[in-house]
């Protein structure tokens, strides 16, 4: 995943939206480069929350809301097993963004319910959905942030 900067001023809704969200995921996968076995997976506060789990957490968010894809333990999508990989979870990560990016790209209208698996009630909208994930991006890129400084003291973006 490529650094990238936050969105242009003066874009529309969408490109704005999306925007944001691409920022904030080159944010939280760029808090895992770089950092060594164990300390990538080892847990940075009592709720056991780690650098990888992040990752795989928010890839996780990515397939329910925007491929349609279920889950059926959310608290195991932050627990990486010892056969995932830093590298196994980054490109399963980039591939779900591609793949979420197409998905965002075919959507003219944002009232319009978003895809995701059968639930109960209406289906969120896609403006709600994309605001949503920006929300959740943003709270475990923030996670990240301590724990990697927590590491190796780097901090920043």
């Amino acid at each position: 995943m490529k650094d990238v900067g936050l969105p242009r001023t003066g874009a529309d809704e969408k490109a704005t939206l999306q925007g944001f969200l691409d920022y904030l995921r080159a944010a939280i996968a760029g808090k895992v480069v770089g950092v060594p076995e164990p300390q990538v997976r080892t847990a940075g506060v009592e709720s056991g929350t780690n650098l990888l789990g992040l990752v795989k957490h928010v890839t996780a968010v990515e397939r329910f809301y925007l491929l349609g894809e279920p889950v059926r333990n959310w608290q195991q999508t932050f627990r990486p097993t010892t056969q995932e990989t830093v590298d196994g979870v980054l490109a399963s990560y980039r591939e779900v963004v591609e793949r979420a990016n197409e998905t965002i790209a075919g959507w003219a209208d944002l009232e319009s319910p978003a895809p995701g698996p059968p639930r109960k009630g209406a289906k969120p909208s896609r403006r709600w959905v994309l605001v949503h994930l920006i929300e959740e991006t943003g709270r475990h890129a923030g996670h990240a942030d301590i724990l990697r400084e927590q590491l190796d003291g780097t901090t920043g973006r």
